[in-house]
């Protein structure tokens, strides 16, 4: 391929620079996935034990006497309460509205040392169970129009806690990603874009991390950070809370053998793993995915200043890595 190449994200009409040689920079790629030090003397509030730690469970999944996933409250949340979402304007550019909707933290395990990448079958089935049945809750409020399930392993990635746990923000608006995302699927004309992205992927067989009868996992073509992954259910749908359940559960299985991959091909990388769903109520054509970005490199000025990203990992180079292919990557 070309050292330099422009590559068109579908899903937000957002341009991608692919630069591999920018790659050998010193310490173009770096690994940081620890949380900092943890206070001795502070239990674990995620632990079990430490239940009293938390606002009482919304929902409790496992045998009785014991748990596998807990959702509780979060103690910090970033939307709270039921108000309409109604704008108000202090001036002509000032404009505000209540931050309303729900902040939940789903306890992935009950192991404190545990990453999704450690769960078995049973684990990783609890877990898509749990976040599935909560946006269904979400669902049944008037004044959420959108949920956004994500999950922040390691420091860099933004995590503040070591215990294994999701995020589940509901929230009164269509945040920009989604309808960035909604639109790009509305821009598409053959059809459904994820069903032909996979389509496509297969027949050409470059950028396929794994495949079965319900899913596959690509880098996508667009890939505007090393070693991003896109995980595409085949079952089109657009609410993730509706999916069949082999595909809802097959998802959260390829989330475990995907994130094994990268951590023993790569290393023990930090990074955000992202479920994109239709928003509440909407209209128009959606195929509900999941992203893993791994954080491996830094924003710096001009991705800040433009918004285009400079990618130093081609999707073709990060499948062969993380397939044993004939080209290695060195990072540090």
């Amino acid at each position: 391929m070309d050292a330099h190449q422009l590559r068109l994200d579908p899903l937000t009409g957002r341009w991608v620079v692919v630069a591999e040689g920018r790659r050998y920079r010193p310490a173009a790629i770096s690994l940081s996935s620890e949380i900092a030090p943890e206070d001795p003397t502070r239990p674990c509030p995620f632990c079990p034990g430490n239940e009293e730690a938390t606002p009482p469970a919304l929902e409790t999944y496992g045998p009785t006497g014991s748990w596998q996933v807990r959702v509780v409250p979060n103690l910090y949340p970033a939307f709270q309460g039921d108000a309409p979402m109604v704008s108000v304007s202090h001036g002509p550019v000032f404009t505000q509205a209540p931050a309303t909707g729900i902040h939940e933290v789903l306890i992935l395990s009950p192991n404190h040392d545990a990453k999704w990448s450690d769960f078995d079958a049973e684990q990783s089935r609890v877990v898509m169970s749990a976040m599935r049945d909560r946006i269904e809750a979400h669902a049944h409020s008037k004044s959420i129009r959108y949920s956004q399930a994500i999950v922040n392993q390691g420091r860099d990635a933004g995590a503040s806690m070591a215990h294994p746990h999701a995020q589940l923000l509901g929230m009164s608006f269509v945040p920009r990603e989604l309808a960035d995302e909604q639109a790009g699927f509305a821009r598409f004309v053959g059809g459904c874009l994820l069903c032909t992205t996979v389509a496509l992927e297969e027949s050409i067989d470059s950028r396929i991390l794994f495949t079965d009868d319900h899913l596959a996992v690509i880098a996508p073509y667009w890939s505007s950070i090393p070693f991003e992954l896109l995980i595409v259910p085949r079952e089109h749908g657009p609410y993730m809370h509706l999916a069949d359940p082999e595909a809802l559960f097959g998802v959260g299985e390829a989330i475990t053998s995907s994130l094994a991959t990268l951590r023993e091909k790569v290393g023990p990388v930090a990074y955000n793993l992202v479920f994109h769903s239709s928003p509440y109520r909407a209209f128009g054509n959606f195929h509900w995915h999941a992203h893993v970005y791994p954080k491996l490199s830094t924003l710096a000025g001009f991705e800040m200043g433009t918004g285009v990203q400079i990618n130093i990992v081609s999707p073709e180079l990060a499948i062969e890595v993380l397939t044993d292919g004939p080209r290695h990557l060195a990072v540090g």
